[in-house]
Parts: structure tokens; C-alpha cells; sequence
């Protein structure tokens, strides 16, 4: 399969260091690589509802049509390699991302999706900035990523991470830039939880 990936990026401005860090890396990606970028304050998404236990006991969900879910659900099903592009936010993923991740279980729900089983040994990353030197202060948003890969499982290629609190600031950290060149280049290994042996 002809990888394709889908860059969703999740802050609330265009342009913000994350999104720069992202099109750095994906600069470097071959040009027979299709790239579909998509910014969630674009495309809102309604909160998410969770139907599990309704009355009528079913779970089945339709298909959304002709809606920003509908493209998001079209996109995602579409992609090879799913990129997170958000910044920290309070040491986890953007308000945008955490509600578009919350529709993937509605989208577990639609029958004709066959979501969980079309993501399976896809490949989920995360690009982040963040205005912290200390990288581990992402480790929620991290292991939100990984453990959502790993429910698929989907192979996850790590969050590509760099330092900027002011608009721009990212391009000065040389060594995010450097990672940024080859880090869709990895081998992306299935994700797994921390507890499983």
C-alpha cells in the first residue's frame, strides 16, 4: 500500500510551532507521498456522546455524511500514517485533538467503518511543542498517542518534540530540527501498553 499521510493539527492558531515542526519533518518525505493536512479549528467537531448503555441497547452508529465528522472520518480511514500535530496543552494534547480522538469511538460504533480493524497496523505519530525544557512534562500527552495505538493496535512512531513558547520560536531548536529529518524515516513499532509483557 502507497503510504498516505493525514497531518490533523490540533491548535487553536494556524501556524503555531507545532505545525512548523511538523511541515519540517514532512518535508522530508519522499514526493510521491501523499500528504492531506487538516486543522480541527476548521473543521469542528460536536462534543462528543457517549451511547454505549441508551435504552435501545444498540451501539451501531451511523455513518456520518456531508459533516466536518464525515471528512474526518473519511480522512483518517484513508491514511497510512496518522500524524497528532498539537501543542501542550496543561501537559496533554489540545481540547481539538482530545475531541477528535473521543469521535474514534463513535467511529469504533459504525458498522460499515470497519474502523478498528482498517487502523490496525497503521501507524499513529505526534508532533508537539512545547515551552518547557524538561521533555518528560509530555509524557501524558505521549502515552495518551501510544495507548491509543496500542488498542488497535496501530504501530506508533513516537511524538517529535520541540521548544517554543513564542510564534516561531521552534525554528531555533537545532536539535528538533535535526530529529525532524528523520523522523518519519524510523521504523515505527507496534504500539504496546506498559503493562503488557
Amino acid at each position: 500500500m502507497t503510504r498516505s499521510f493525514l497531518f490533523v493539527l490540533g491548535s487553536a492558531r494556524t501556524g503555531g510551532n507545532s505545525e512548523l515542526l511538523a511541515r519540517k519533518a514532512a518535508e522530508q518525505l519522499p514526493s510521491d507521498v501523499e500528504q492531506r493536512w487538516l486543522h480541527l479549528a476548521d473543521l469542528p467537531l460536536p462534543d462528543f456522546a457517549d451511547l454505549r448503555h441508551e435504552e435501545n441497547g444498540t451501539r451501531a452508529r451511523p455513518r456520518p455524511e456531508g459533516n466536518n465528522e464525515a471528512i474526518l472520518l473519511d480522512a483518517t480511514l484513508a491514511a497510512t500514517d496518522i500524524v497528532i500535530v498539537s501543542p501542550l496543552y496543561w501537559y496533554s494534547l489540545s481540547a481539538n485533538v482530545k475531541r477528535y480522538l473521543d469521535h474514534w469511538d463513535a467511529w469504533l460504533e459504525t458498522p460499515d467503518a470497519d474502523f478498528k480493524e482498517t487502523l490496525k497496523g497503521r501507524t499513529l505519530w505526534g508532533v508537539t511543542a512545547l515551552a518547557h525544557r524538561e521533555e518528560e512534562v509530555a509524557q501524558p500527552l505521549i502515552g495518551t498517542l501510544n495507548h491509543t495505538a496500542a488498542f488497535f493496535p496501530m504501530n506508533f512512531g513516537g511524538v517529535l518534540l520541540g521548544n517554543g513558547t513564542r510564534p516561531g520560536h521552534v525554528l531555533n531548536d537545532e536539535e528538533a530540527l535535526t530529529r525532524a529529518k528523520t523522523f518519519f524515516a524510523q521504523e515505527a513499532p507496534v504500539a504496546r501498553y506498559p503493562f503488557d509483557n
